[in-house]
């Protein structure tokens, strides 16, 4: 490896950014992860194998990318910074197992998983230190296409891994709870202040570990249920009957046939959206699409 960056020391990050004529890039938010013991906690996590295909999402200047290569797994590295992909060029050349892809990885990721999935040579991890701007919107995308990684470990901002895991009834649950509860088990590793990394951001950070269901996304009623969950979130006021109303065929009978329809299946149709579990809105979109 040729770098010579101590990326446990700011100093060090900085003067090389400096010698580089690197600026830090807001918009990318890019923060450094400057505590080795936490890394290498957070790789032991995705517990890797040689020849396991693994993507890492913003790998910046190679902290973590460093300890992955050595485990002997393939890695593909997505990275927005011009120069940051050029010094993992550089620093990571002796690796054969390893390949760069720049640009946005909410747009890069999609097409290169479609790649792989035609090649057969679907990736196994994912590991990101998401950047906060991106982080649910990225997770989302994915899960919303299908694609969905046997394990992964993110760090995100603390408030997103919340949302994450929240629990039906409370502010916290939202489309995106539903939609990460569906697809992974998910469990928090550490939670990480601000003087986890340099430069320090102004939120606190959680590292979760997601491991894909079985049963996901199998279910025909995949796009029903999202549709019906985004519907319930955009009226979350709104009972569930008139969530279906908006989503059933319109006609004279429709309020009295979702009114039996939830009879029938034992839920009441006073109920809020909000209150009923992931499992409870994938049940009743298929028993729903046999009626609309």
């Amino acid at each position: 490896m040729k770098t010579l960056i101590n990326y446990d020391n700011p100093q060090d990050i900085k003067a090389f950014l400096e010698m580089k004529g690197f600026g830090m890039q807001k918009k990318f938010g890019q923060n450094f992860l400057i505590n080795r013991g936490i890394r290498e906690k957070q790789v032991a996590a995705l517990d890797l194998k040689p020849g396991l295909r693994v993507w890492e999402i913003g790998p910046g200047l190679g902290a973590v990318t460093e300890l992955i290569l050595k485990s002997g797994a393939e890695l593909t590295v997505f990275e927005i910074d011009k120069g940051f992909a050029s010094c993992l060029r550089d620093f990571f050349s002796e690796y054969r197992n390893f390949t760069v892809v720049e640009g946005d990885a909410l747009k890069t990721v999609k097409s290169c998983f479609l790649d792989a999935e035609k090649c057969g040579k679907l990736p196994d991890r994912l590991f990101g230190n998401l950047p906060y701007n991106i982080a649910s919107d990225f997770i989302a995308r994915l899960t919303e296409n299908g694609i969905v990684f046997e394990k992964a470990v993110l760090t995100v901002q603390k408030e997103v891994a919340r949302r994450m895991t929240a629990q039906p009834g409370t502010k916290d649950y939202s489309y995106f709870s539903v939609l990460c509860q569906w697809a992974y088990d998910i469990k928090t590793l550490c939670d990480l202040g601000p003087g986890f990394f340099w430069p320090r951001p102004h939120v606190d950070s959680r590292t979760v570990v997601l491991d894909k269901k079985a049963l996901f996304p199998e279910t025909g009623e995949f796009k029903l249920a999202l549709s019906l969950a985004k519907t319930i979130f955009l009226n979350r006021r709104k009972t569930i009957k008139n969530n279906i109303l908006s989503l059933a065929r319109s006609g004279e009978n429709s309020d009295s046939l979702v009114s039996g329809f939830l009879a029938e299946i034992g839920l009441n149709e006073n109920i809020r959206g909000e209150n009923l579990s992931y499992k409870e809105i994938i049940n009743l979109a298929e028993k729903l699409s046999e009626k609309i």
